[in-house]
């Protein structure tokens, strides 16, 4: 319960800041939402463990516990699980947590209930990284060389950078209540990525169904039984309406 607690205290932290620094005028896009999707699920899995699982725990999340999204062990063994990491394992970063406080400024947080804690006005948690991940931009002027629309000042570098290349946003001038401001309009193409635009936004979505299944892995079991739950009351509440009905026919 401590370790959960920390983990949420270390994410809502990170939320202030980027409000703070002004993360919360730009409009989040909504997440395409996969969670039923298992194809999806076990590309985002890939993707977590190759792009992110290097500086970010999921210390919550056993690697095991992906058999529940279709994959089996011995396919957990072989393409998830690098040194000496153990299937009953949790998921640790590779990183030096004093490596990276030296690079980073502080420790990354752990991602196991990322889409959980960052809801906010602009939408669900989920929505948050989708669009956060999406607009990365080069910033010369940031030690890590990029910076980020919705966390301004960003201390993490873009890690799907070679996925999606190269992109600057596009400001247009604009005056409002007399003073000079800048709307974002739209992004210019630097350098392509491996992916196309549509393909990154694929595996982004990929990526955040995975992360948002991770911070609850019995929600689509919950939700399932909660169904057939409705549907058993339901066809109770007929049957005994019915019998109630036959047991006072007669009765004056």
């Amino acid at each position: 319960m401590k370790k959960i607690l920390l983990t949420l205290i270390a994410a809502l932290g990170l939320v202030a800041g980027a409000h703070a620094s002004g993360g919360d005028t730009v409009h989040w896009d909504k997440a395409p939402g996969r969670t039923n999707d298992l194809p999806s699920l076990q590309n985002g899995a890939k993707l977590f463990v190759n792009y992110c699982l290097n500086c970010h725990s999921a210390a919550f999340q056993r690697y095991n516990r992906l058999k529940d999204i279709g994959l089996s062990e011995q396919q957990i063994k072989d393409n998830l699980l690098f040194g000496d990491a153990k299937v009953g394992e949790t998921m640790k970063a590779a990183i030096d947590p004093k490596e990276a406080k030296e690079w980073f400024g502080g420790n990354p947080p752990d991602l196991t209930l990322i889409t959980r804690s960052r809801s906010g006005h602009g939408g669900t948690g989920a929505d948050y990284v989708y669009t956060y991940l999406r607009t990365y931009y080069r910033d010369p002027a940031k030690a890590t060389g990029w910076n980020n629309l919705v966390f301004p000042n960003v201390g993490m570098p873009h890690a799907l950078w070679e996925l999606q290349g190269v992109r600057e946003p596009v400001f247009e001038k604009m005056m409002s209540h007399g003073h000079e401001t800048q709307v974002f309009k739209g992004w210019k193409q630097v350098s392509p990525g491996t992916m196309t635009p549509q393909q990154y936004d694929q595996a982004v979505g990929d990526l955040v169904a995975y992360l948002e299944w991770m911070g609850e892995p019995a929600a689509n079991s919950r939700v399932r039984v909660g169904v057939w739950v409705l549907v058993f009351l339901a066809l109770f509440t007929v049957i005994a309406w019915r019998l109630n009905a036959a047991f006072w026919r007669n009765v004056k």
